[in-house]
């Protein structure tokens, strides 16, 4: 997963505390054990996404893949406005209860990895309000596979009736990485389409960048960016 990702602890009963130093004080949000509409809407798009990015990764339909992150991205950020927008929801619990083993998302990200080989690594300054920094290397396949751990994380502690917890968990997670994470990979994806709708070349990979040396030139690598983008929209190059 990349370096924007929180460092989550294992979750075992009564382990993370929801009062953690350095969290907001939340302001009470009653959210019970029945789901109301807004908590429905929130878990069917998160839901929607889990499932689009995991269709997306067969590689069934390659040349509009890149197309359908963008609408499910751009989705997904909507309800984490949503989230954001609201005051703090308060759990039921004071301690966040076990949700199980984590989903292995590393099939995920080889797939989606594979299915975007040639757009994979993109480059994104992490804070615009912090410190100057140079841009770091990121990978589309790493971030929506770990979004996608994140949120089936809530999704579990939902589909098991906890409804606050899950509204919590999304919440929280929304604000300290998810959130961010969409947001950049979303720039990535619209850049992307820009540049050939445009007909503007894609830059090549600057060095030292990750780019896991498959035997291609930065040219080539441009090239195939290109070639994919021009065939997924219908473009001749």
């Amino acid at each position: 997963m990349s370096d924007r990702t929180i460092n989550q602890q294992p979750h075992t009963p009564h382990q993370q505390s929801h009062g953690e130093p350095g969290a907001h004080a939340p302001h009470t949000h009653g959210h019970g054990s029945e789901p109301d509409d807004f908590a429905v809407q929130i878990a069917d798009s998160v839901e929607s996404f889990v499932l689009a990015v995991t269709e997306v990764a067969k590689g069934d339909e390659p040349g509009s893949a890149v197309s359908l992150l963008l609408l499910e991205v751009s989705q997904l950020l909507l309800a984490g406005g949503r989230l954001g927008a609201i005051e703090d929801v308060v759990p039921e619990d004071r301690f966040e209860p076990d949700a199980g083993p984590e989903p292995d998302s590393e099939q995920l990200r080889e797939r989606l990895a594979e299915l975007l080989a040639p757009i994979d690594v993109y480059h994104e300054v992490f804070d615009p309000y912090g410190p100057p920094e140079k841009p770091n290397a990121f990978r589309i396949s790493d971030d929506l596979a770990g979004v996608v751990s994140e949120l089936q994380h809530g999704l579990t502690h939902y589909r098991e009736g906890r409804v606050s917890e899950a509204l919590w968990w999304w919440q929280f997670s929304y604000l300290s990485n998810w959130g961010t994470t969409c947001t950049a990979v979303l720039r990535a994806l619209q850049s992307l389409i820009a540049h050939v709708r445009l007909d503007s070349p894609i830059g090549a990979v600057p060095d030292g960048a990750d780019t896991d040396d498959d035997g291609l030139t930065d040219e080539q690598l441009e090239q195939q960016a290109g070639d994919l983008m021009a065939a997924e929209l219908g473009l001749g190059r």
